[in-house]
Order: C-alpha cells, then structure tokens, then sequence
C-alpha cells in the first residue's frame, strides 16, 4: 500500500451512539476509584476491552471456582463448532462423583444432559459437573486442562496456570490474576452470551436420576449479586480457605456491559459490597462512544488492474469507552486512503483507516478494506480497455 494520500475530515453526531452511563450531559466530573477491602481487582468495559480501574490485578493469586470460567469457554467453544450438543447426555465418572467442596451431588453413573451440567457449573459451582463435563469433552481432566492452559495462552493471559477444571486445588500451580480473569470473561461473554441464560439464573430445579430412584434438587445461585443489583448479569463465584472470596462480575446498565473482577476478599459480604461499589463508579465515569459505520466510502483508484476502481467498505464499527470526562461530540473522524493502489488486490486486504481524535489526539481507529477483489491487468485486458475506450470516444459517450 502506498503512503496515504487523502484525509477527509468528518464530524460525528448523527448515527453515532453516546451513552453517559444514565445520563446524556456529555462533560462528566472524574471521582477517585472508590476504597475498597479486596485486595485486587479490575474494571473493564465488555466490548472495548478497556480497563476502568485496577489495584494489584497482575498479582498472582488462587482463582477457586472462578477457574469454571475458562471451564464454561472452552465448553461454549465445542458446542460452537459442533462437536458437542445442548442435549448431549453427559455421565457422571466415580471420580467427578468424588470431588468434594460445592457440588450438586452427582451420583456415580448418572447422566444429564449437557444444558442442565451447564446450569450445574454456572448456577450452583458444581465440582462433580465441571469435571463430568471435562470428561466427556476431552476424556480425562487432565485432557482438559490442557486444552484450558492452551487458550490461556492463546489469550495471552500471562499471570495463569490450571491444573484442574474447577477450582478445587490450592496448589501453587493453579493461580491467576484479577486482569487475566477479566479478559477470559469479556471472551465469554462477548463471543458466547448465550452463557447469561445460565449466570441469570437464581434457583431451578434439577432431577437426579439415578438406580435408586427420582429426587428433585434445587440449584440455588451462588452469586448472591443476582439480588443485590439490579443490572447484574453474572458471572461467576469462588471461595476457598487459599484464595479467600473471588467473583468476576457482569452488569448491563443502559446499553454498557462492564465486568469487575474481584480477589482475595476478607468475606462473601464484602466480596459483594466491593463488586457493588466498583461497577457504581465504573458506570459513573464511564462514557461509551459508538459509531456503526454505516456512512458510504468513496471508491479507490487501482492501477494496472483489470478493474479501475475498487469498492470500500468498513472492518467494523468503532468503539470507544470514555473516562476522563471528554466532549464526546467532539469527536472527530477522518478517512486516511492512498491516492491510489496497485493491483493484484484481495478482498479483505486493508488499504486505510478510519482514524478517531478528540481535541487532535488520536483514541483509535478502524481498518478500511478492500470490499472485493482486482486481479492484475494482462496484455489481453490492456488491449480491451483501449478498444473500450476508442469506442466510447467514437460513440461521443
């Protein structure tokens, strides 16, 4: 691609979405992150990725359950792609009966479908389900776990280990962070929020099926933050004397999804309580620019190719999480594009962008790509664009 040649400057108001957290005013004074007892934790806004605040979250720290997380993505992912089914029937091993700590009390060769294992994990932190889930997708836990350890580092999570699909351990092994949890939820829950019609769940009934007969038994949510604020939407608890009291929280309130990730808690009440005070001030100094991207792009120049103009399109809409207290309607938009480019040109290759500034400083930006394809030009192809061209001539057109 050649040096960029053309910049059209665009102001944004129509069509762009702003949200101020509840409120429209669009200059917002900046408090400080509030004073909490949980030693480390992080705010980050969903579909950005943006971090609000943060204490200690790169310390290495005991998950617990919360590690059913990277259990419940992995999960997601095999039945994305078809390998596993909602309604698969999962049976229960002796050893995923064994495990003590929160369970649901899965006897030894029960089964239930994959669905209500799921409503097991996410509802009520059931040990014995996380690991007949595992069993049933990878073979063994162990098998598993490396396919949890494998997209931690996919994800780049530098400050994470697993050695068991649940959280149970204590070991040193099994350790993660308040950010490394925070990006494995945003990956859930942006790319699976079908997960929510599970982590919304307060309490349903199961039914154990078993030799010795029918029994009911009631899923009772562990995250009690379900009831105490209203825009919650989950996610996921953990508690063990090592790790203290964790939670990775998610709330929707006025269209903005943040996800707050709590460790190391002196208390649940407390775990709670901060989670509460974190998202309040999260939503209270957040602002959220959106622009869909939907405004029509000029076409490209191609030289020596068998087309002369190329068709653009977006790579997607832009989006931009706000927490200084900016204008936001000052956002500025220009469209970076090359005089002119040359063929062979792919559909997909990038030949732009759209680039964003507040007061002249770049906040980000968004690829402008090839809407199809332009092959390159052949003697052929030069002979029919110059018998073209003389018969237009000739034609007066």
């Amino acid at each position: 691609m050649r040096t960029m040649g053309r910049r059209i400057a665009v102001w944004l108001s129509a069509g762009c979405l702003m949200l101020a957290a509840g409120f429209t005013r669009t200059t917002m004074y900046v408090c400080a992150a509030p004073d909490v007892s949980t030693p480390s934790y992080l705010v980050m806004e969903a579909s950005t990725g943006q971090v609000v605040c943060e204490q200690e979250a790169d310390m290495r720290r005991s998950p617990a359950s919360i590690t059913k997380i990277m259990t419940l993505l992995i999960t997601f992912e095999h039945i994305k792609s078809g390998r596993i089914h909602l309604d698969d029937i999962v049976t229960t091993s002796a050893y995923a009966k064994s495990m003590g700590g929160s369970q649901v009390f899965l006897e030894e060769g029960e089964s239930q479908t994959l669905d209500t294992m799921l409503k097991c994990i996410t509802v009520s932190s059931g040990n014995d389900a996380s690991v007949a889930v595992a069993e049933y997708i990878a073979g063994s836990e162990s098998e598993f776990v490396k396919l949890m350890n494998e997209k931690a580092d996919e994800l780049g999570l530098q400050n994470t280990h697993f050695e068991d699909c649940c959280g149970l351990t204590d070991s040193d092994g099994h350790y993660s962070s308040a950010r490394d949890v925070a990006i494995m939820s945003r990956e859930l829950i942006t790319k699976y929020p079908e997960v929510f019609d599970y982590s919304r769940i307060w309490m349903e009934d199961i039914e154990h099926r078993t030799a010795a007969g029918t029994s009911t038994f009631t899923l009772s949510s562990t995250n009690k933050l379900l009831k105490q604020y209203e825009w919650a939407t989950g996610l996921k608890t953990g508690s063990t004397s090592k790790a203290l009291y964790c939670l990775s929280a998610t709330a929707e309130r006025d269209g903005m999804e943040l996800i707050a990730v709590l460790m190391g808690a002196p208390d649940s009440k407390t775990r709670f309580q901060d989670a509460i005070a974190l998202l309040n001030y999260g939503y209270s100094v957040s602002q959220m620019y959106r622009d869909e991207n939907t405004d029509p792009l000029p076409d490209e120049k191609v030289e020596g190719g068998i087309e002369d103009r190329l068709h653009l399109t977006y790579e997607g809409p832009f989006s931009y999480l706000d927490t200084k207290g900016s204008n936001l309607s000052q956002v500025q938009k220009e469209i970076s594009l090359p005089e002119s480019i040359q063929a062979p040109v792919a559909e997909g290759d990038a030949v732009g962008e759209a680039v964003y500034k507040i007061d002249g400083t770049r906040i980000g930006s968004v690829s402008i790509l090839a809407a199809g394809s332009v092959d390159k030009a052949g003697y052929r192809d030069y002979c029919k664009k110059v018998c073209l061209r003389y018969l237009m001539k000739k034609s007066g057109t």
